[in-house]
């Protein structure tokens, strides 16, 4: 079996091609055969008033892509852009896999691997930022 199989909670809610679907009162398993399906979990959805530091920034970038409301093209020199600018910061070993992860899903338009990666981020960018405000 090919494709992308998504398992679902109770009541999770899930974007697939522009249309929200809720899950019933069971577990279940869905999956996805159409190739290329704009498809995003919306418990890893990042609101657009919580987008407002640089990792959910690019985490916010590409779950556009995965809702299918941003043209790659168009997005994907900035995500680019904005990867790079991260990898100046963020110099530790863990981050510097998790920015090569994310660069490499990118460019190979696998856009769910490239949001996980960012997301692997929030933490260490949610630490350094505490650091800094103390």
């Amino acid at each position: 079996m090919s494709g992308l199989v998504l398992k679902l909670n109770p009541k999770e809610r899930v974007l697939i091609n522009g249309a929200v679907i809720e899950n019933g009162d069971r577990r279940s398993r869905l999956s996805i055969m159409t190739p290329n399906a704009y498809i995003l979990r919306l418990r890893d959805a990042i609101h657009p008033e919580n987008a407002t530091t640089p990792v959910r920034r690019a985490c916010y970038a590409t779950q556009l892509l995965l809702s299918g409301d941003s043209d790659p093209k168009h997005v994907r020199h900035q995500l680019l852009r904005r990867i790079e600018e991260l990898s100046q910061v963020l110099r530790d070993p863990d981050s510097r896999v998790q920015l090569t992860i994310a660069t490499k899903a990118l460019l190979d338009g696998e856009h769910y691997q490239c949001l996980k990666a960012l997301r692997a981020l929030l933490p260490r960018e949610d630490r350094l930022l505490a650091h800094r405000a103390s």
